[in-house]
């Protein structure tokens, strides 16, 4: 069994908080600098450096100092501590590159109707009929088979499904997860005229803040990433250049609301005006659901 070896909380802190662009280029490694930000390439991904902090776009995870050495340079953690607490003494060896096969994209198959989607959506998360049969009119939400699961669908600037994101619509269905394939940067989005779009974590919360929201909503831009990260956002930034103002509509958790901190600062760094919009109760659609309630109490009141 190999010796525990104790570090004090100074060790740790000073190790944890390592300039990682500096090490990188004591190491060779070539940087591209953006804004406030540094760029870093793992292999053929980006890896996004702030100071002692980083954020892979791909995987969708990041940590510190301590926590890149471990990851990039296939280090455990004392061997990751003692690098970092020795000046990064010794020459570090990647991690051997885990060979991944791409996934073919296909749509979920399709029902031939939707009657169970409308339900769920309808009675169960309160979502306006109008705003569900707009984006059915355009195919981006349809039932699948054979599960009759609601689906929605991302499509590119060219009318081609890239995305789809499927949930249970079960009494008992917890179920959630995008199609095998699927590319985030096209994740379920609705494409507007004006200057403003609007960021949420899951379509439930998208339609449920438009259905609360309505008043033409059709002219603004809103996106799901299906997750807390960010890369539906800019690509809808990339092929909508009228877009200038952004509003980030995570949820009221701690995980919501610190990914709406990061990407605030990042849009910064980039020259987008952005505002953080946070729910009154955990996601917009408990919101939705909570105000509904309080119109059904109202007329009951009336009567």
């Amino acid at each position: 069994m190999a010796n525990y070896i104790h570090y004090t909380q100074e060790q740790k802190d000073r190790a944890r908080t390592t300039d990682i662009v500096d090490l990188l280029e004591r190491q060779g490694e070539r940087l591209k600098r953006s804004g406030k930000e540094y760029q870093w390439r793992d292999g053929s991904e980006k890896v996004t450096i702030r100071g002692n902090l980083w954020y892979h776009q791909y995987e969708e995870v990041g940590g510190d100092a301590i926590d890149f050495v471990r990851k990039f340079y296939n280090k455990n953690y004392p061997e990751a501590m003692e690098y970092l607490l020795n000046g990064y003494g010794g020459t570090l060896t990647a991690a051997p590159p885990i060979e991944q096969k791409e996934k073919a994209f296909n749509l979920p198959e399709k029902n031939d109707n939707m009657r169970r989607v409308y339900a769920y959506l309808l009675t169960r998360r309160g979502i306006s009929r109008d705003v569900i049969n707009a984006f059915a009119h355009k195919q981006m939400i349809y039932e699948s088979l054979p599960h009759h699961n609601a689906v929605f669908v991302g499509y590119d600037t060219n009318g081609v499904a890239r995305h789809a994101h499927k949930r249970g619509t079960g009494s008992q269905s917890t179920y959630k997860g995008n199609a095998d394939g699927s590319l985030p940067e096209y994740s379920f989005h609705w494409n507007g005229t004006s200057n403003r779009v609007f960021l949420f974590e899951a379509p439930i919360d998208m339609l449920s803040y438009i259905t609360m929201n309505p008043s033409g909503w059709q002219q603004n831009t809103y996106a799901a990433s299906c997750s807390v990260a960010d890369r539906v956002l800019f690509q809808c930034l990339k092929d909508n250049p009228n877009l200038t103002e952004v509003y980030l509509c995570f949820d009221s958790d701690t995980a919501g609301q610190s990914a709406a901190k990061r990407i605030s600062d990042k849009l910064f760094t980039q020259g987008y005006k952005s505002e953080i919009l946070v729910p009154t109760k955990k996601d917009w659609n408990e919101d939705l659901i909570m105000q509904k309630e309080g119109e059904q109490a109202w007329t009951e009141q009336s009567y």
